[in-house]
C-alpha cells in the first residue's frame, strides 16, 4: 500500500469517526457481537467488554470541592479518534484482535496491521474482519516494512505496538513526529527466583509450561532465566531435566507438543547464541536443534558468563539460563541490576521474602509460584514498564489504554462570590486563601456576598 493510498484510508477513517458512528454504545456493541461470530480464542476478552461497556461509558462522578461550590464534576471516557494497532507474531491472533476490541470498544476508528511474519493469519483478518464488522471504521492493511513505515507517516490519535524494543523505538520515534501517545507492549529479559524451600517438582512443572509450554519460549512472558542458590541449582537442574523428559520425551525434536522456531532467521538467531564458545560449555541439557523442521529442544544452562549476548538480550526462545548466588535475597539485586522486566516470577514459601519482591522488584507485572497465568485475570492490567513497554490493557484496560479522560465541571449563575473578582482588598484576600485552603467559614463569607461591594 502506497502513502498515498495510506493517507486516504485514514482520511476516510477520521471523516467516519468525526460523523460520530463509531461513537454509540449500540455501535461499539455490534462490532463486539460481530468478533465474538468470528473468533473462539479472544471470545473472554470481548464478552467481557460486552458486558461492562455501558458502565465503562458512563462518566465517573466525583467530589466537585467546596472550592468550586455549588457545583458537580464527573471525568468523561472520550473515544481518542483513529488508532493504529501494529501486532507481534508469536500470537498473531491474540495479539491483534486483543488491543482491536478495546480499541472498538472504547469507540475508535481502527487500523490493524498483522505481522507479515505470521502471513496466513494477516490473510485471515484482511478477509474475515471486513465481513464482521463495519469496514467504514475498521480496516486492515497488510504487508511488511514499507507498509508499516507509510502508515507511521500517517498522524494518529494513538499507536499501540506489540513487538521488540528496537522496533518499539522506531515507533516511538515515528509518533515524536505528531506528538502521537503510544502504547508498548514489549519484552525484556523475564527472571524466575526458585527458593529452595519451594515444592520443587511443582515449580518446575509450571516452569516448564510457562517456558516451552508457551510458544517453545516465544513469548513476552516466558521466563529468560532462572535465578537460584549455588547450593540449591544441582537439585533444581535434576529435577527439571525429570519433568522436560516426561513432558517432551527422549527425543523433544519428535514432540508434537513443541512448538517449531518460527522462521529460519529466527533459528539461526538462537542455535548462534548457543554455539559460542563460552555457552556451549555451560549445556546441562538439550541442545538438540533440526533446521529443516526449525525444531530446537529445550535447552537449560548452568552459570552462563554475564556477559554473553545470551544474559545481555532477551532469548524469545527455548534456551534457559539459570544464573546462581550465594544467597536467595540477593536475586533481587540482581535482578534490578537489569532493565526492568516485563513480568518477574518467584517460586518460595517464605512470605517475608515474597514481600520483599512485590515491594522491591520494579516489574510490569509479577506472579508468585506459578508462571503467565496472571495474563488470565481480566481485572490485572498487562502492560511493560521502563524498557519492557509503556501503558497497559487487557478487560476495562483495554477501554481506557484507547479512552481520553476529559474532565468536566459544571456550574450554574448561582452561587456567585464577591471575593473572587477585583479589586483584591485584604478582606477579600482572605477569604480566598481560606477557600483554597478548604475553609467551610471562608465558603460561608463568600456564599453570602462577604465583604460588601460598594455601590
Amino acid at each position: 500500500m502506497a502513502e498515498e493510498e495510506v493517507a486516504a484510508m485514514v482520511g476516510e477513517l477520521r471523516g467516519s469517526f468525526r460523523a460520530g458512528r463509531t461513537r454509540a454504545a449500540e455501535w461499539r456493541a455490534a462490532q463486539l457481537r460481530g468478533i465474538v461470530r468470528m473468533i473462539s480464542l479472544a471470545k473472554a476478552a470481548c464478552t467481557f467488554a460486552l458486558k461492562g461497556l455501558k458502565n465503562w461509558m458512563k462518566p465517573d462522578k466525583v467530589p466537585a470541592g467546596i472550592t468550586t461550590f455549588p457545583s458537580t464534576a464527573q471525568i468523561v471516557s472520550e473515544p481518542l479518534g483513529v488508532v493504529l494497532v501494529i501486532s507481534a507474531w508469536n500470537y498473531p491472533f491474540l495479539l491483534s484482535i486483543d488491543p482491536v476490541i478495546g480499541a472498538i470498544a472504547a469507540g475508535n476508528a481502527v487500523v490493524l496491521k498483522p505481522s507479515e511474519i505470521a502471513p496466513a493469519t494477516s490473510a485471515l483478518f484482511a478477509k474475515l474482519l471486513p465481513e464482521y464488522v463495519d469496514s467504514s471504521c475498521i480496516k486492515v492493511v497488510e504487508g511488511g516494512v514499507p507498509e508499516t513505515t507509510a502508515l507511521l507517516e500517517q498522524k494518529w490519535d494513538k499507536i499501540f505496538y506489540t513487538g521488540s524494543g528496537n522496533v518499539g523505538r522506531i515507533v516511538m520515534a515515528a509518533a515524536a513526529k505528531h506528538l502521537t501517545p503510544v502504547a508498548l507492549e514489549l519484552g525484556g529479559k523475564c527472571p524466575a527466583i526458585v527458593d529452595s524451600n519451594a515444592d520443587l517438582h511443582v515449580a518446575m512443572k509450571r516452569l516448564a509450561v510457562g517456558k516451552w509450554g508457551c510458544n517453545n519460549g516465544q513469548a513476552c512472558i516466558a521466563p529468560d532465566y532462572v535465578i537460584t542458590t549455588k547450593s540449591f541449582a544441582p537439585e533444581l537442574v535434576d529435577s527439571l531435566k525429570r519433568v522436560l523428559k516426561r513432558f517432551y520425551g527422549e527425543d523433544p525434536l519428535q514432540s508434537e507438543d513443541l512448538s517449531r522456531i518460527v522462521n529460519s532467521n529466527h533459528f539461526r538467531r538462537l542455535t548462534n547464541l548457543i554455539e559460542d564458545k563460552k555457552i556451549s560449555q555451560k549445556i546441562v541439557y538439550g541442545g538438540q536443534t533440526d533446521e529443516k523442521k526449525l525444531k530446537i529442544a529445550p535447552t537449560v544452562l548452568l552459570d552462563v558468563p554475564l556477559d554473553t549476548t545470551l544474559m545481555a538480550e532477551e532469548i524469545f526462545g527455548p534456551l534457559l539460563p539459570i544464573v546462581t548466588v550465594d544467597k536467595i535475597e540477593d536475586s533481587i539485586e540482581f535482578i534490578n541490576s537489569r532493565t526492568k522486566p516485563l513480568a518477574a516470577y518467584l517460586f518460595t514459601k517464605d512470605k517475608k521474602l515474597q514481600e520483599e519482591f512485590v515491594s522491591n522488584v520494579p516489574a510490569g507485572g509479577m506472579l508468585v509460584n506459578d508462571v503467565a497465568l496472571h495474563l488470565a485475570n481480566p481485572h490485572l492490567p498487562f502492560g511493560g514498564v521502563g524498557d519492557s513497554g509503556i501503558g497497559s490493557y487487557h478487560g476495562k484496560f483495554s477501554f481506557d489504554c484507547f479512552t481520553h479522560k476529559k474532565a468536566v465541571l459544571i456550574r450554574g449563575f448561582g452561587g456567585e462570590a464577591t471575593a473572587r473578582y477585583p479589586p483584591y482588598t485584604i478582606e477579600k484576600q482572605k477569604i480566598l486563601r481560606g477557600l483554597i485552603n478548604g475553609s467551610f467559614f471562608a465558603l460561608i463569607l463568600a456564599l453570602l456576598g462577604f465583604p460588601r461591594e460598594k455601590r
